[in-house]
């Protein structure tokens, strides 16, 4: 696994960016979220070992998922004159699997490369939906993109939705819950409805997180932030 952030820097688009950990982290470091810069590491990709032993490798190794923009978004306006850059690196890559999420789905047939075509193979793309407004909104538009391998991702999750319609071609839906102390709460029960929606229509699932306020069996459950991966392994409802 690799972390690849091309840029700094994004903006609050939906409710489920109310919480979001990047904007805390940036104002308690007196930082503009923002503001969006070119990182120092933007060629990542295709940086190479300059002395040693493996002076000529690859830094990243062959066959690594790297997960791209994990702190912004990859179709964020800002970084138009950027990313053209970022699909050659991935295109030269091919031996890399890039994994990016995004909630401007919407912007996707402007911003891909010329040659995508009916896309690249060494590329999942990830939709984020928080809650049923966004799946209205977002959903049907994802399911006509070009995209060899689509995730739904439900993090935060902010209230039992229903996506069953859009799973015809998606490969994986990750639920989570929100971080935060004053996080909206996550309900298992949606957890487990989604999960459901899933075996219907044979695509995998996996329950990421929960929430920092997560109720089970109409209680509710107030967990530390360290917890709330382990917490939901523990369920054991992957499939």
């Amino acid at each position: 696994m690799a972390m690849w952030n091309p840029w700094r820097g994004c903006h609050k688009y939906s409710e489920g960016c109310r919480f979001c950990y990047i904007h805390k982290g940036d104002a308690r470091r007196d930082v503009d979220t923002n503001v969006v810069t070119k990182a120092d590491n933007f060629c990542a990709p295709i940086e190479r070992y300059k002395r040693g032993e493996k002076k000529g490798e690859y830094k990243i190794k062959s066959s690594e998922t790297v997960y791209l923009c994990f702190s912004s978004d990859f179709l964020l306006p800002d970084a138009d004159e950027w990313r053209v850059e970022c699909w050659r690196m991935m295109r030269d890559r091919s031996d890399l699997r890039f994994l990016f999420l995004t909630k401007r789905i919407e912007r996707f047939m402007d911003c891909i490369p010329p040659d995508w075509g009916d896309g690249y193979e060494n590329v999942t793309v990830g939709c984020t939906v928080e809650n049923q407004a966004e799946a209205y909104r977002r959903l049907p538009f994802f399911d006509t993109l070009p995209i060899v391998y689509k995730n739904i991702i439900l993090q935060p999750m902010l209230e039992k939705m229903n996506i069953e319609r859009h799973l015809g071609d998606v490969e994986l839906v990750v639920v989570g819950g929100e971080s935060d102390r004053n996080a909206r709460p996550l309900d298992y029960a949606w957890v487990l409805d989604v999960r459901e929606q899933c075996l219907r229509q044979g695509v995998k699932f996996e329950f990421r997180q929960c929430g920092s306020n997560f109720v089970k069996d109409g209680k509710l459950y107030q967990l530390p932030v360290h917890q709330l991966m382990s917490q939901a392994r523990k369920a054991n409802i992957n499939t």
